[in-house]
């Protein structure tokens, strides 16, 4: 595994956590820290059978790091979007295994976006998510003009880009935004516990509810009953499928290996 300076990585009982870890800064984003989360996540889906994402210290993430690569005002942004944010944000959403952002603090600008692109979203009472772009000029980036109205719909969506206002993680739970808000006392063991109840899940199905979601975004009804039909008959030929079965009838818990 390689020694990565601006994150963490450690993966053990199926379960990789991938942690942001510049604290100093928020976990602000720099183009360092953009190639190791891209390097890291690929290392984790090939090694693990989830994912989490979180950071280390009082936020999640603040976002891009202003202050990275000298003067911000002739900094290429388009580049830089499509050359490291891109590969990125491509890394957690083709992850072949379920990602989950355990938002432990503050997530804002292409910060709170890169927390909400992943499967399941946990975050802590006390954080928020900020789409902060327009306070220094810019649009959303990092894939958030795609996905918040599809999470929030349309008019939420354009009050939380327009106005640029903090969002706690509870109005974002009521919202539909993230999965859940948890109390900070309690937060660390129920991202755990959530994430060792995917990696013991069958993860061939997980790739499949992935799949089926998220091409129902583009998909006709007959489009989306064909790619149902297609994902069921790969899963019923999975070693998981046939032990879900036994278990049944045994009436006891399934053993899912992951195949």
């Amino acid at each position: 595994m390689k020694d990565y300076q601006t994150i963490t990585l450690d993966i053990s009982g199926g379960i990789a956590v991938l942690c942001l870890n510049r604290p100093e800064k928020m976990n602000a984003l720099n183009a360092q820290m953009r190639a190791e989360i891209t390097d890291a996540m690929t290392h984790a889906g090939r090694n693990a059978r989830t994912v989490v994402l979180t950071g280390n210290g009082r936020a999640f993430c603040s976002g891009q790091d202003l202050t990275d690569g000298g003067n911000v005002a002739n900094l290429d942004l388009e580049r830089v979007l499509r050359e490291e944010y891109v590969p990125m944000l491509r890394a957690i959403t083709d992850c072949p295994v379920p990602v989950i952002s355990a938002v432990n603090g503050p997530a804002a600008g292409a910060g709170a976006n890169l927390a909400l692109l992943a499967d399941v979203v946990i975050a802590t009472e006390s954080a928020y998510f900020l789409q902060a772009f327009t306070r220094i000029g810019l649009v959303p980036d990092a894939g958030g003009t795609w996905f918040l109205p599809r999470q929030i719909g349309m008019a939420k969506a354009m009050g939380a880009a327009l106005f640029a206002e903090p969002i706690s993680a509870r109005q974002a739970s009521d919202w539909g935004m993230i999965w859940e808000c948890v109390s900070d006392d309690g937060f660390a063991a129920q991202w755990r516990a959530r994430a060792g109840q995917l990696a013991k899940g069958p993860t061939q199905t997980f790739a499949r509810v992935r799949q089926a979601i998220r091409e129902s975004w583009s998909n006709t009804l007959d489009a989306q009953l064909d790619l149902e039909a297609r994902l069921q008959g790969g899963c019923g030929q999975t070693r998981d499928f046939k032990e879900g079965i036994v278990a049944f009838l045994e009436k006891r818990s399934p053993h899912f290996e992951g195949r």
